[in-house]
């Protein structure tokens, strides 16, 4: 019997010495190391706001956990998040929720039972804690002040995007938006939010991994767009020189237009009070030099009165 022993302590520590065994303990050694550092990222960054406030520690933690710098760690994160939208997907978590409760219960009740009618005490008793589990105050506060802190950083990210803070994060998002649009007729809710965690984790990796030919094609494109902005100021300007030389062309033109309109009813004015002070008493009748009254009252000659004999005619006219 020593000698089966002996073959199992010595069975038992070739498995521990064994490479796989080694390689195991070496990965969770890194993956505890890398969850920690994930851990202590949490901190306030030095950067701040366009606006000048401060940015919660959770925007460190996000951009350390999305960076891959720490790459079990963030897959971990990854696997989680898509086991949980596959969980709510494919289980009534609802339902195994209550499920699970009535169980537990049920076999609590029955313990308790069976152990009071056996053995006077119940097998639930004598399981139970001497001092019930309590959320200490340091706790709690310390719970609030992270929940204080993510729901302020989804509010600062919410309002640095509106803003156009960062124009290409701004556009990235409104592009997002549009795709998801449309998607959301064809995909359902669980689908786009796998769909939008897999680009948030998977695609800072990629770019990760293909630095420089992303940068290569990045920097050529800006190239091309700077290139092609060049050229449409230059059009711009170019049409807009023209526009105004052509403006002050027709404004000049309408300018001496009026001015010679304006000297000529000018002219038609002075000659109008020229020739009236042409004109000499000559053009004009003479006007009369007796006085009206006086003639007037000339005297008048009395009026003879004509005796008609019989059988002449009267005449018409005296």
């Amino acid at each position: 019997m020593a000698d089966h022993y002996s073959n199992g302590s010595t069975n038992l520590d070739a498995l521990k010495n064994s490479p796989v065994a080694q390689n195991v303990a070496d990965q969770h050694a890194k993956t505890v190391d890398e969850l920690s550092n994930l851990s202590a990222s949490r901190r306030t960054p030095s950067t701040t706001a366009a606006t000048g406030q401060p940015l919660t520690h959770y925007h460190s933690f996000f951009s350390e956990l999305l960076s891959w710098n720490n790459p079990r760690a963030s897959a971990i994160a990854y696997v989680s998040i898509v086991a949980a939208i596959l969980s709510v997907r494919y289980f009534d978590v609802l339902r195994l929720g209550f499920k699970l409760t009535w169980m537990v219960l049920g076999v609590s009740v029955a313990a308790e039972l069976a152990g009071k009618t056996i053995l006077n005490q119940g097998f639930t008793t004598q399981l139970r804690p001497r001092k019930y589990y309590t959320v200490s105050k340091e706790t709690l506060d310390s719970a609030i002040g992270d929940v204080h802190e993510l729901v302020n950083f989804f509010v600062i990210e919410a309002q640095r995007v509106l803003f156009a803070e960062n124009v290409y994060v701004s556009g990235f998002v409104a592009l997002a938006a549009f795709f998801a649009y449309y998607l959301v007729k064809i995909v359902p809710y669980w689908g786009l939010a796998l769909i939008g965690t897999t680009l948030a984790f998977l695609g800072p990796l990629v770019y990760k991994t293909n630095k420089e030919v992303i940068d290569a094609q990045l920097h050529r494109a800006s190239e091309i767009i700077g290139a092609q902005t060049a050229q449409l100021k230059t059009v711009a300007q170019q049409n807009t020189e023209k526009a105004t030389q052509l403006t002050k062309q027709y404004v000049g033109e309408y300018t001496a237009k009026a001015q010679t309109l304006v000297g000529l009813h000018g002219e038609e004015h002075t000659n109008g009070h020229a020739n009236k002070s042409e004109l000499r008493d000559a053009d004009f009748p003479p006007a009369p030099r007796a006085d009206i009254k006086t003639e007037l009252a000339a005297p008048i000659e009395p009026v003879v009165p004509v005796t008609v004999k019989s059988g002449e005619q009267q005449p018409l006219l005296i």
